[in-house]
């Protein structure tokens, strides 16, 4: 009841719509039911039997008087079912619209916590296969609801007043209906639940085979995807017919159900026309009206399958809303403007919380130290050191365990997001490009910036020239996640991107580890120029970026280990010299030999 209240607590914004769409399905409901006694009128009044003779005459004027009425309503009832159907459709998408801005919203919002555990399958199936589940049971549950209540309720009220002990007979199958009914709901629910979760499962397979194609092919592995998508859609396709099984047998059980207590109204009837307590017009009207109660009988059943369905979407809808992102803005955040660019660590700690209960230790452990404007800070370590994630606490991917991080003696935490990330510039190690133009993946975070502006940003990334050799130049449209280019292109436009936004701060991932040499001591000369006034981040294994560095910090199972310039560390430090012999000494001895620029 808890996710059913939730779903129906969607329509408030479309209240007045739902409350038109019920008076059209009353109305419809209300002409409906005006039928088998207009059909009764014609019999009684159209073919009367004379109650001497006992002959049947025709009356031909109120035949035609009384057709012409039930062609009327027909009509009425046509008109205001088309306007309910409309409007409850109407309802659904808006309610299906809204939850998928939403859900969108709420994934775009969380914090990369969430992000690094979260499936990419089970979100898409939540914001296209679960939304439109609710749709349906929301446009046409909630909706019917209604309409099965009022037809019941109002043709067994009808049959009672009629004659009442026909109606009693009538009621006989209501006990076995009802228990079909939610028994049929109690197997269908978990059922629904598994093939929600079941879609989801299979949409990351195809998602992540479509993704690594190139990795499939290569290693010629496309048998054994196969066999793995087979066996996901083998458990969709086996919960499929076990709810069709269930459907199958529930919905005929109760239309035979309903329907075969006609045989007893037939009997029953026919005894109290022969006694003369119903006419043969009224009996006419009587079968009329149970053969019109079948129709809700039959969409409960449908109506149990939407619920199913509907609830369990629901609640796999409802668990991202309710998510809450580990990074949150403070209600009384304040925007960072003209920041000048002081970055200093002050005995930070963190750590990874897989859940409210379990972390996975400390992954930074009592870093210390302060980054000025123009100062390029170099970081070094083994994989798994620490470095990329030091860098991602600046921008609040994530948010410290404990300590602080200040820009220019503000915590950045006391700072708006927004205001905060638009004084970082960042190239990270995977560069992300969209399905999109040059030109718009270059201005994707100031799409307002000139041409000549998007120019300048390409020729300071070594990316320029390249563009223009293009035939389409900056309208050259790039294939998803940038597949139509090198890894170094990939990383060049994502420098562009980056620097066009002309921030404080800048952060380079290892953002020249695939550009070959020579393009890469052309980026060091451009950048150069670029970081004067900046604080600069730079997490590379190149030997000129760490030569040079105003500081290097070499990290160590999440700790500053040493730091210090090149120098200095090659004679005092004990890992630095370590990662120089195994890193950066074959390119020293090239450059000495001539051998790279």
């Amino acid at each position: 009841m808890r996710i059913i209240w939730r779903l129906f607590g969607l329509l408030k914004s479309y209240w007045k719509w739902v409350v038109l769409s019920y008076f059209l399905l009353i109305l419809s409901t209300g002409f409906q039911l005006l039928v088998p006694d207009f059909l009764r009128r014609a019999i009684d009044f159209g073919v009367p039997r004379d109650p001497v003779t006992r002959q049947f005459t025709v009356q031909t004027s109120l035949l035609i008087y009384w057709g012409a009425g039930i062609v009327i309503v027909s009509l009425l009832r046509a008109v205001t079912a088309f306007g309910q159907t409309y409007i409850s459709e109407f309802i659904g998408q808006k309610v299906a619209f809204d939850l998928r801005n939403r859900l969108y919203d709420r994934i775009q919002r969380l914090s990369f916590a969430f992000h690094d555990k979260a499936q990419t399958g089970q979100l898409m199936s939540r914001a296209t296969q679960d939304v439109e589940a609710v749709r349906f049971f929301v446009a046409m549950g909630f909706m019917r609801t209604i309409y099965i209540a009022t037809m019941f309720f109002g043709i067994l009220g009808i049959l009672v007043s009629m004659n009442w002990s026909l109606a009693l007979v009538t009621l006989i199958c209501l006990p076995p209906v009802a228990f079909v009914a939610v028994k049929m709901g109690t197997k269908l629910r978990p059922i629904w639940m598994r093939i929600q979760q079941e879609m989801a499962l299979m949409t990351i397979v195809l998602q992540e085979n479509l993704s690594g194609v190139r990795v499939v092919k290569a290693f010629s592995r496309a048998k054994r995807e196969s066999d793995k998508f087979d066996v996901e859609v083998r458990k969709l396709y086996d919960d499929g017919l076990a709810s069709a099984r269930i459907q199958a047998f529930a919905g005929p059980m109760m239309t035979f159900l309903f329907t075969a207590t006609s045989g007893l109204i037939l009997w029953w009837g026919g005894r109290e026309l022969v006694n003369g307590n119903l006419t043969a017009g009224q009996l006419t009207q009587f079968l009329f009206y149970v053969t019109m109660m079948i129709m809700p009988i039959r969409m409960l059943s449908w109506m149990v399958n939407l619920l199913s369905r509907g609830i369990s979407s629901g609640e796999r809808i409802f668990e991202i809303l309710d998510q809450q992102s580990a990074v949150k803005e403070k209600p009384n955040a304040t925007t960072l403007t003209n920041a000048k660019g002081t970055v200093k660590f002050d005995h930070i700690y963190f750590t990874y919380a897989m859940n409210p209960y379990e972390s996975v230790g400390n992954i930074l452990e009592d870093i210390s130290f302060e980054a000025r404007p123009g100062q390029m800070i170099a970081l070094l370590g083994a994989t798994g050191s620490g470095k990329t994630t030091l860098v991602n606490l600046i921008p609040r991917f994530y948010d410290v365990t404990s300590g602080k991080i200040t820009i220019d003696g503000v915590d950045i935490r006391d700072a708006t997001l927004s205001s905060l990330r638009r004084n970082i510039g960042m190239v990270q190690q995977d560069v992300f490009l969209f399905s999109a133009t040059i030109r718009d993946n270059i201005a994707y975070g100031a799409v307002d910036a000139s041409m000549d502006d998007i120019i300048e940003a390409a020729k300071a990334a070594q990316f320029h020239e390249f563009v223009v050799s293009m035939p389409d130049g900056y309208d050259t449209w790039v294939g998803e996640r940038g597949i139509t280019l090198s890894g170094g292109q990939r990383q060049r436009l994502a420098i562009a991107r980056t620097l066009l936004l002309d921030p404080r701060i800048l952060i380079l991932d290892d953002s020249t580890s695939s550009v070959d040499t020579e393009t890469e001591f052309l980026l060091q000369k451009a950048l150069r120029e670029l970081m004067k006034g900046r604080t600069t981040f730079v997490i590379a294994q190149r030997l000129q970026t760490v030569k040079d560095a105003d500081l290097i910090l070499v990290l160590n199972k999440g700790k500053i280990a040493e730091r210090g310039l090149h120098r200095q560390l090659l004679q005092e430090g004990r890992i630095y010299p370590e990662i120089y012999e195994l890193q950066l000494r074959a390119q020293e001895e090239a450059l000495g030999k001539g051998v790279l620029p």
